[in-house]
């Protein structure tokens, strides 16, 4: 039996919120209380740390994740720069000390804010003049390719736009070097693949870095390859790291087939939900709008699936046990998920299957029509805080007042939602206390845009937020029995930090940092 004792545990157990002490046998909690209630348990085998009043919060899960992409991006150029000069240089750096022909990869642009807007792909050849460049925005909506790049993969001005994406081009119809949504999926097939051994080994790399950022498990959202890599991990026991895995929405067919069910899995690796797909996203500006963008009076984004094609999915998967989740950011892609989920459960009403627990992921801004609707219809929102801080500028151009509906997770969790809380990293840092901080205060780490923060009405209390990464992630995964609580019975995933943020100033939660991680009982990283 493991004890710690003299600490500040914040349980998120209603019926014992505050606790001193707990105690550990093998992977799970067996009691809760002050020191004196929990030392009483100790015998000759037990071994007893004092925590010298450090808090203890149970671990926290990243709802949403692109698992293979961040932990391959590791080594990615970070492209988040505050000018497209300066990415540029990166790149530059970068060609200098590779061998000719290799490919460049780099993750992060935002156009929206560099004052130069899009760059093309003579700029990169500039820099990077003998080796293939391809960049990733921000969103993973948008790339960024350079002539070589787009010669490998057959991209010529006579290259037709592919269903779903779109090729941006100059005004003699020459590829700019900027690919949208499917069309990224040109260069990406050309790129050398990665192997499942190499995704293995990045994961690896990652999870240790998770674990200092204090989470302990996440809801990933990429593609087989990292499944396959995952499974390896987890027949190895070197996954420690609870993973949650969807099912891409072009294997459903085959998942129903063989049977796989939501929650079907072992202690670190289980089934997920399936991934659908009914927009794109805002940077871009193909989110899915009821009213056209802010000064594109043509564009009102591009939906990708329909209400109809979405229950005729949701139908296949609910005879199956498989749940959906589906990325919906437009409010009209919002509106078409909620018309198609009405429609679902009441077809599993009919047929007598269970209302399973449906996903939408991102939820970034409602129709005021349908603030209601998760709530009425026992759909989880799967949102990501530090996107509305991030985004607030881009959503105030190019949604102008229809942004006081963006990110609206004050209005949600008090409609009764269930909230899951997510990174969407590499898209966004996966540090959770940055989406506290986001949370809380509706504010950058600099302050941005104000004191009171943007829309502040929207604002969480710090409980309410701290829930979305811990019960209401368990609650989104099936596991709310056994996880996202330190109580009797559940699993023994805690994180230790070096003061209580509870008692911090808001604008001071971006900057926590943990100090040991504990997952199954176990500690897996200690700063110490």
């Amino acid at each position: 039996m493991r004890i710690l004792y003299h600490g500040r545990i914040q349980t998120l157990d209603p019926a014992q919120p505050l606790a001193s002490a707990l105690a550990i046998e093998g992977d799970r909690i067996v009691a809760v209380g002050s020191d004196d209630e929990v030392l009483t348990l100790a015998n000759r085998r037990s071994t007893q740390q004092d925590l010298n009043g450090k808090t203890v919060w149970p671990g926290l899960t990243d709802a949403h994740i692109h698992l293979d992409h961040y932990s391959q991006g590791l080594s990615f150029i970070d492209c988040e720069t505050a000018t497209r000069q300066e990415c540029l240089q990166r790149v530059a750096e970068k060609a200098r000390h590779i061998e000719p022909g290799d490919w460049i990869r780099g993750h992060g642009w935002n156009q929206n804010n560099w004052p130069e807007g899009f760059g093309n792909a003579a700029d990169l050849d500039a820099v990077a003049p003998h080796n293939p460049v391809y960049l990733t925005a921000k969103s993973l909506h948008a790339s960024w390719a350079n002539s070589t790049a787009m010669q490998r993969a057959g991209i010529s001005p006579a290259t037709l736009d592919p269903s779903g994406g779109k090729i941006l081009r100059d005004d003699s119809g020459r590829p700019t070097g900027i690919l949208l949504e499917s069309a990224m999926d040109l260069i990406e097939s050309t790129i050398p693949a990665v192997t499942v051994e190499n995704v293995r080994s990045n994961i690896l790399t990652a999870q240790s870095i998770l674990w200092q950022l204090g989470i302990t498990g996440v809801h990933d959202y990429d593609q087989t390859r990292c499944f396959s890599a995952l499974q390896i991990l987890d027949a190895e026991h070197s996954l420690r790291l609870r993973v949650v895995k969807s099912i891409p929405y072009e294997l459903l067919p085959q998942a129903a087939v063989i049977g796989l069910r939501s929650g079907f899995g072992s202690q670190f690796l289980r089934i997920g939900s399936v991934k659908m797909f009914a927009d794109g996203a805002l940077g871009p500006r193909t989110a899915a709008m009821l009213q056209p963008y802010e000064e594109e009076p043509e564009n009102t984004g591009a939906l990708f699936l329909d209400s109809e094609q979405i229950l005729e999915a949701g139908q296949q998967a609910a005879q199956s046990g498989l749940s959906l989740a589906i990325h919906a950011i437009g409010d009209r892609a919002n509106h078409e998920v909620l018309n198609a989920y009405t429609q679902l459960r009441q077809y599993e009403s009919s047929s007598g299957l269970p209302h399973l627990r449906h996903r939408i992921e991102h939820v970034q801004i409602l129709h005021p029509q349908d603030y209601n609707r998760l709530a009425e219809l026992g759909v989880i929102a799967s949102v990501q805080p530090i996107h509305a801080t991030s985004d607030m500028h881009m959503a105030d151009r190019y949604w102008g007042e229809r942004s006081v509906g963006a990110y609206a997770f004050a209005t949600l969790y008090k409609s009764g939602v269930s909230m899951a809380f997510g990174s969407d990293a590499p898209v966004e840092q996966p540090n959770p206390f940055l989406g506290l901080h986001a949370a809380v205060t509706r504010q950058r780490s600099d302050g941005q845009p104000h004191p009171e923060g943007w829309y502040p009405v929207q604002r969480l209390t710090l409980l309410e937020a701290l829930s979305g990464f811990t019960t209401g992630a368990a609650f989104a995964s099936h596991q709310e029995n056994f996880l996202g609580r330190l109580s009797p019975g559940y699993l023994a995933d805690l994180i230790l930090l070096p003061v209580d943020p509870f008692e911090l100033p808001p604008e001071d939660l971006h900057r926590v940092k943990p100090v040991a991680t504990m997952v199954g009982g176990d500690w897996v990283w200690d700063s110490e």
